[in-house]
């Protein structure tokens, strides 16, 4: 699948609490967005924590497991790349998003491995402010992300 189209694709790198994938998979259904999941799963695709979480969604987004991050990029060839972690400077905000691109987040415990990071260029590492010493919950920062990329198009779909 190319990164053509009028919608976003979220990935989840190696995503592990079942409730915060089912929550994406419900926002994705509602903002249009693609949804790439990138192994290892901390989870089962049947678990019924991650179907209740996405309660009667699952039927209307489109989501692709890859076997890793390079998989996942290479279907996703050409796509602009943005990576979102605390230990990034570049508020969200400052990004022009256009559709077609990719919003990828780290795991709920150790956010995205370093060698991940820093394969992106710079200006597309971003960090969604927060108090100091917090974290947001993984499918909130999902969700701040993807509205303000949708927002910036106008909320087209």
């Amino acid at each position: 699948m190319k990164s053509k189209g009028r919608y976003f694709h979220i990935a989840l790198h190696a995503p592990e609490i079942p409730p915060n994938t089912g929550a994406i998979i419900r926002l994705c259904a509602n903002s249009g967005a693609q949804l790439h999941l990138i192994e290892p799963l901390g989870f089962d695709l049947s678990d019924t924590s991650l179907k209740r979480a996405g309660l009667d969604y699952h039927d209307l987004v489109h989501v692709e497991v890859h076997k890793d991050l390079a998989a996942c990029l290479e279907t996703l060839e050409g796509a602009r790349v943005f990576v979102f972690s605390k230990r990034c400077r570049r508020v969200y905000a400052e990004v022009g998003f256009k559709f077609g691109d990719v919003l990828l987040f780290g795991s709920e415990s150790a956010g995205l491995p370093d060698d991940v990071l820093t394969s992106v260029p710079e200006d597309r590492r971003l960090l969604i402010p927060m108090v100091a010493g917090r974290s947001l919950n993984l499918a909130n920062a999902v969700s701040v992300a993807v509205y303000e990329a949708w927002r910036q198009q106008g909320f087209a779909c």
